[in-house]
């Protein structure tokens, strides 16, 4: 038996866990046609074998028809998902883990323009400014059917093997009930609190009825919405006693804020670069105040404040969902005495925004994660050892090595500059995502622990290459700013990278040339905005930052706005003069009829890398495949058999932006899904 309090067994209700540490409900929006498929299957029992006590799918099971999910989500309003659900809940179980579901009617967090077209409903007319839709105000029909939505699917859950089920309420149609914000209902759903939240116990009492007394029912929700005129603190310590008296909720699952808003839910959610655990003190007070067990989940990436949580009795059961994205067997890993090999979650949020713009969840550095069908968490051994050269430590290079190291090959690399991390050094340089560095530190700890050597300060040429006899090859090389994008003026201009690296001072007033819209542009602003200039960002798209997706700007904005930076989009900048100190800046827009002149005194560009690619095409003719990668194989997990040059003495390849641009977890995952079959 373990002393650690993370490890201690709990009993809800009738269900014992093996540990406290869960994932919460959320959704990574990889259900097939609304249904829990082998790749959402996958997933769930990938951490149920990593050691998590429970998973919690969905966030959120839409009950209703007229609650279109606006990202993949599952649909349970339909009988079909029965089967589907009891595969899923059967493989978990056999894992020796607990599963629960969150089901929701997503009310005005939707859109009327999904799946069947219905109207959006809510309360009030009142629109959610993220999502757009201004809603029908709900009649008592309306009430009746959703009711009857809840306690069916409910039914369906248990049918389908479900430990229990856990109902969302902020942000969805039930907390819409609750706040008066958004509950503009004459009763009895709407006025005092007892009617804004009737209708929360009318489902709860036809779920009861479907279901019976012993199935486990809970409900994570907001207990103070920190809006003006919403639910306040006291408001949710009330809530939290009602919800304990009615006898029908056996869980608490508590957060604080609101999801209106990008800004709104990245304070619910944190990213990377601001606090860790924010609302967990929060989640103490809920609990001290009610006798019911409390969950609690918002940025807790790490094993020791998870275990403060537990320690200290704030929490019952510690939620690490983001964290299991990255790692699926942080619980094997603390039981094994093997913490410092957990793989940490950076708070990049590359999951979540991803999930926000329509696609599925990808971890930024887990590239196995989402692809368990495919790609695997645990590299197994080659059946053969090779002599594996790789060239650049960056993300993909170390990723290269690690998997090849993990595979028993022979790996050095070799490295121009003196510290590993490539572009993710550069990034992390900015103190909001100096997080990003564990992408790199995590690595080389695990390429330490497999042998792997490295030789930094190198320059490395065809004949160190050769000289090595290396059975494979891997370019990792990454790319250099590319600038050269004006008709006239590319002498005049410096690069994002040259801001955020100080190799260049900022000026006064600069413009900031962004079309390729990822975080280098913003990082370079932000520097250049603290400085007291004037800082104005253009792009020709009809929207900034698109890489960088919707949790991730709002820091961004909040400081650059705060700054007075101007954000221009839709217009292109063509060319630049010099006049003394001063650049001219020609000005026209893809949509046609612009010519403007600006002036500034520095112009910076961000657009992207060109390769570095001279190694790759020095070797090239050396090589048995002609640097040929074979897509079919790639895709279907099949070892590189192509041989172009009999003669050659060495597989080839390249990876990451020394192919194209892309980012960090295309590079990872192009160094996986090729060294596994290695």
């Amino acid at each position: 038996m373990s002393n650690d309090p993370l490890l201690q067994p709990y009993t809800l209700k009738h269900l014992t866990l093996r540990n406290r540490i869960i994932m919460t409900s959320h959704e990574p929006a990889y259900p097939e046609d609304g249904m829990p498929k082998g790749r959402y299957r996958a997933y769930h029992v990938e951490r149920a074998k990593g050691g998590v006590a429970m998973t919690m799918t969905a966030g959120s099971a839409a009950v209703s028809k007229d609650s279109p999910p606006v990202f993949n989500n599952l649909l349970v309003y339909k009988d079909e998902v029965v089967p589907w659900m009891k595969d899923l809940t059967d493989a978990v179980h056999e894992q020796g883990a607990a599963i629960m579901i969150q089901l929701t009617h997503l009310g005005r967090r939707t859109r009327w323009d999904k799946d069947n077209w219905l109207p959006v409903v809510s309360p009030s007319h009142h629109r959610e400014a993220a999502h757009r839709a201004f809603p029908k105000k709900l009649e008592d029909w309306d009430i009746e059917r959703i009711i009857k939505d809840y306690a069916d699917a409910a039914e369906r859950m248990k049918a389908g093997g479900m430990d229990g089920i856990e109902l969302q309420a902020y942000g969805h149609l039930m907390d819409q009930f609750w706040s008066p914000l958004t509950n503009e209902l004459d009763g009895p759903y709407g006025g005092s609190l007892d009617n804004r939240m009737r209708f929360t116990f009318d489902v709860l009492t036809e779920m009861r009825k479907r279901v019976g007394p012993d199935f486990i029912i809970g409900v994570r929700y907001t207990g103070d919405e920190m809006l003006a005129g919403g639910l306040e603190k006291e408001d949710g310590l009330e809530i939290s006693r009602r919800l304990q008296e009615s006898g029908m909720v056996d869980f608490l699952n508590v957060v604080r804020g609101h999801i209106d808003t990008d800004a709104g839910l990245t304070d619910v959610i944190p990213i990377q670069g601001m606090a860790n655990s924010p609302h967990l003190d929060f989640a103490g007070e809920i609990r001290s105040a009610t006798d019911l067990p409390v969950f609690h989940a918002a940025k807790i990436p790490d094993v020791a404040t998870a275990r403060h949580a537990v320690a200290s009795g704030k929490v019952d059961l510690v939620g690490m969902t983001r964290a299991h994205m990255t790692d699926p067997h942080i619980v094997r890993k603390i039981i094994d005495k093997r913490e410092e090999e957990i793989r940490p979650c950076v708070g990049a949020n590359y999951c979540l925004d991803r999930i926000y713009q329509g696609g599925a969840a990808f971890c930024i550095h887990n590239a196995a994660t989402g692809r368990e069908e495919t790609m695997p968490h645990e590299i197994p051994k080659a059946d053969v050892s090779k002599k594996v050269v790789i060239v650049g430590a960056g993300p993909g290079g170390l990723e290269a090595a690690r998997v090849a190291g993990e595979r028993g090959h022979d790996v050095v690399v070799f490295e121009v500059a003196s510290d590993p991390g490539g572009q993710v050094l550069l990034t992390s340089q900015s103190e909001r995502r100096r997080e990003m560095i564990s992408i790199i530190d995590w690595r080389m700890a695990q390429c330490e622990r497999l042998g792997v050597r490295f030789r930094f300060n190198t320059w490395a040429e065809a004949g160190d290459v050769e000289a090595e006899n290396p059975d494979v090859v891997i370019i990792a090389t990454g790319g250099l700013p590319h600038t050269e994008v004006l008709e006239k003026g590319n002498e005049y201009v410096i690069s994002a990278w040259d801001i955020i690296s100080g190799d260049v001072k900022p000026g006064k007033n600069v413009l900031i040339f962004d079309d390729a819209g990822d975080h280098a542009g913003l990082q370079a602003a932000e520097i250049i905005a603290k400085t007291g200039a004037h800082v104005e960002v253009m792009t020709p798209d009809r929207s900034f930052a698109p890489e960088v997706m919707a949790m991730n700007l709002v820091p961004y904005m909040r400081t650059l706005q705060s700054l007075d930076t101007v954000f221009t989009v839709s217009y292109r900048l063509e060319a630049l003069e010099k006049e003394g100190g001063i650049l001219r800046a020609t000005i026209g827009s893809d949509y046609g009829g612009v010519a403007k002149v600006h002036e500034y005194d520095q112009v910076v560009i961000n657009h992207g890398v060109i390769p570095l690619d001279d190694l790759y095409f020095e070797l090239k003719p050396s090589s048995s495949n002609l640097g040929e990668m074979s897509h079919e194989q790639l895709i279907l997990g099949q070892p590189q058999s192509v041989v172009r040059n009999p003669e050659g003495q060495f597989q080839l390849f390249r990876i990451g932006d020394a192919v194209s641009t892309r980012n960090t977890h295309a590079a990872i995952y192009d160094a996986l899904r090729l060294l596994k079959d290695i």
